[in-house]
């Protein structure tokens, strides 16, 4: 059964409007202003798409709710675009090409598009019930009303727990104590981020105690209530950390419950194909966080690696580029590229705030003195400063990297990583990048070299945007996209902005 409308147009149908859909829902604007298509968008929560990763900085006040928004449902409405907010989809019904929402609408589609991205994890812990909704005074830090729930208790000089020593829960917890809150960071292991910057997590710790940052080791058992409200944390052992309000800052998981209900084949996320195509369907797709690249050829070197969902902003914007060129390609008679093996490369996390930093990529956990051909281990650590970095490099080549609290030794660092690059024979001189001597003075890196890697810009297009009269990061942000993800990468377009400038003043 088809569901084309009436006047001959495709109708597609997207679930989800988070940062990803919203990328596809830019290409295909366009072919629904045309006529070509009839495109309805569902997002589940009452704002329309916004950056989820800056939801941290809204709740501390440093970002306005509206410097984050990604998407105008207005302008949408305006363009012939049917979008839906604050709508759930209870099931999608395949053998009639329909999505079925929880009030009883029902929507056809010819194409149907999930980007419904991921959801935090729930910790198993005594007091919390997984089928209700979530004690007073606990909250995740993952949208807005998250962020809304955090700014008050901000703003009423509560004691802040964060549950979690990933990225999220440190630059939470950082966040909010800059801001001035009283905040204790509760994690496994000896130190936060211990699995992925080894001996540098200590260094990390350290850095977030300075920063006014009470750090707790231990594993969490259950959370304490009164009057049904949250008062602190049980730990194994007996001990506890009294709160006031609780950040649950555990990882997040693929929402594959849909996807799962309709029988599509799904592993950690959504099966899909090199074309980004549900496996063994026509019309479906997934993107983003929910879709796990997977194809069903055996002898397929990209697939045969690693193909979880990154969960990264950067990946997904990939993928929304890739699917609405090629939708918009197919739609209006343009014959399309032919889709090959996705380019997974190795993510680079970084951790940035005023006065702590970190980074880190690829093979982390080489020994120093392993003997091995080829492999060279360098380390260096500097606790009393909280400094420490390490390099991993093949024949030579660096192949992974640890960096805390040396910036510009860790941009240099990320810039060869993703060159595939040589380091110096002297890796010591690479430290010297950091010296408050200036030793030695950082090279800007060249115009092709990427700025921005959650959207994939360029230094010279950065450039270039500030050369053709950009003269903010909200200015470049608008024209080039680049800073539109985690701005990790809004100092670089400052100092490329001041740079361009004092030229030009100085001539």
């Amino acid at each position: 059964m088809s569901s084309t409308a009436a006047n001959g147009r495709e109708r597609i149908v997207v679930v989800g409007f988070g940062p990803v859909a919203a990328r596809l829902v830019e290409h295909l604007e366009p072919l629904v202003r045309a006529g070509r298509v009839a495109l309805t968008v569902i997002g589940q929560e009452r704002d329309a798409a916004y950056n989820r990763v800056l939801v941290a900085d809204v709740a501390v006040g440093r970002t306005r709710e509206a410097a984050i928004t990604l998407a105008d449902p207005a302008a949408l409405s305006a363009a012939g675009v049917d979008v839906r907010l604050d709508a759930r989809v209870a099931r999608i019904d395949r053998p009639f090409r329909r999505v079925l929402l929880e009030d009883g609408q029902v929507i056809g589609y010819d194409r149907l598009v999930l980007a419904t991205g991921s959801r935090p994890v729930l910790p198993r812990l005594d007091g919390i019930d997984a089928t209700r909704a979530l004690p007073a005074g606990v909250s995740f830090l993952r949208d807005l009303g998250d962020a809304r729930a955090l700014s008050a208790a901000l703003a009423a000089q509560q004691r802040i727990v964060v549950l979690g020593g990933g990225i999220l829960g440190i630059e939470a917890a950082l966040a909010a104590a800059e801001e001035g809150g009283r905040v204790t960071l509760v994690h496994h292991g000896r130190s936060p981020m211990e699995r992925l910057l080894g001996e540098g997590a200590r260094v990390l710790a350290a850095a977030l105690r300075r920063a006014g940052i009470t750090v707790t080791a231990g594993t969490t058992s259950g959370i304490l209530l009164a009057d049904g409200r949250f008062t602190g944390l049980a730990l194994d052992g007996g001990g506890r950390v009294d709160g006031d309000a609780l950040v649950l800052a555990c990882g997040v998981r693929p929402r594959t419950e849909l996807a799962d209900g309709c029988d599509l084949d799904i592993a950690d996320g959504i099966l899909v194909d090199h074309s980004l195509r549900a496996l063994g369907t026509g019309d479906i797709w997934a993107i983003g966080d929910c879709a796990e690249v997977r194809c069903r050829d055996s002898s397929c070197a990209a697939c045969a690696g690693p193909t979880t969902p990154q969960g990264l902003l950067g990946p997904g914007w990939q993928q929304a580029d890739q699917l609405g060129l090629a939708l918009a390609a197919e739609l209006s008679g343009t014959p399309a590229a032919v889709a090959g093996p996705p380019e997974r490369r190795d993510p680079v996390l970084v951790l940035k705030a005023r006065g702590v930093d970190a980074v880190t990529a690829g093979e982390t956990d080489a020994d120093p003195w392993t003997e091995e051909a080829g492999l060279a281990v360098a380390v260096w650590a500097d606790p009393g400063h909280g400094r420490y970095a390490k390099m991993v490099t093949r024949d030579g080549v660096l192949t992974g990297l640890v960096c805390v609290g040396m910036p510009r030794t860790g941009a240099e660092l990320v810039l060869l990583f993703e060159r595939g690059s040589e380091l110096p024979a002297d890796r010591s001189s690479l430290l010297r990048l950091d010296s408050t001597e200036g030793v030695l003075a950082a090279l800007p890196p060249g115009p092709d070299a990427t700025l921005c890697r959650c959207a994939g810009v360029t230094r010279g297009t950065v450039q270039e945007s500030v050369a053709g009269g950009c003269s903010s990061v909200a200015d470049v942000s608008a024209g080039t996209r680049a800073g539109t993800g985690c701005g990790g990468c809004h100092e670089d377009i400052r100092a490329v902005i001041e740079q361009h400038f004092a030229v030009a003043v100085a001539s």
